[in-house]
């Protein structure tokens, strides 16, 4: 049985446009390599439908790269997305991460859970941290897309 832990905040924007930062390549590009990582568009490939693959490459400040893949397993706008990630291509499925999004009062509350699988305290606690600078960027982007 999977062991999920969970990031859970407010963005002041409507969930359908929480859902397409989520899932159009242009925004995910933005917010998945945060201010600190380049995610190059010509390196993301996003099927968004159950069973479609995604691929993305993140470029590290310091020169190295990190390959992602997975594929998307339930797809259900604008409330639910369900993938597998990993940052060893070929080597394993992934892990399954959870995108859920509700109304509430003010805007759309995004909880994203992950398997914990094998990680320690320190790579949760890390792998959390990542994920609130993910959201702060969703946040960004979807401000930004509200004034266009």
């Amino acid at each position: 049985m999977a062991d999920y832990f969970t990031i859970t905040r407010t963005l002041r924007a409507p969930r359908e446009l929480v859902f397409e930062a989520l899932t159009k390549p242009e925004h995910f590009a933005v917010w998945f390599g945060t201010a600190a990582v380049e995610v190059p568009q010509d390196t993301l490939t996003m099927d968004v439908r159950p069973g479609g693959a995604f691929r993305a490459v993140m470029q590290l400040p310091d020169g190295n790269r990190i390959d992602w893949a997975g594929s998307y397993v339930e797809v259900d706008p604008p409330s639910h997305l369900a993938m597998t990630l990993t940052d060893q291509p070929g080597d394993e499925v992934g892990l399954p991460v959870l995108f859920d999004l509700e109304e509430v009062d003010g805007g759309t509350q995004l909880t994203i859970s992950q398997d914990r699988s094998d990680f320690t305290d320190e790579q949760v606690a890390a792998t959390i941290a990542g994920y609130n600078a993910f959201i702060d960027d969703i946040e960004r982007v979807v401000e930004q897309l509200q004034t266009t």
